[in-house]
């Protein structure tokens, strides 16, 4: 089995913005972009990957649902 690193993938072109993430986050590694998405939306998105915890406090908060979170395997 691989052992993956922890990581949280945000579904940027669904997200609108609404920063209820960006509080949840235990690390502070969330962020809105400086980009806008399809629908004119700041989507969030990760700054440091390496210190997502896995914790998935962000994937529970979102309304719409647009954040995976990937926890790594125990050994």
């Amino acid at each position: 089995m691989i052992n993956m690193e922890p990581r949280v993938v945000f579904n940027e072109e669904l997200c609108k913005g609404c920063s209820l993430c960006i509080s949840a986050c235990p690390k502070n590694i969330i962020y809105l972009a400086d980009r806008l998405n399809s629908k004119g939306y700041r989507p969030a998105t990760v700054t440091e990957q390496d210190k997502c915890i896995s914790c998935a406090a962000c994937g529970r908060i979102c309304p719409d649902a647009v954040i995976t979170v990937y926890r790594p395997k125990k050994k």
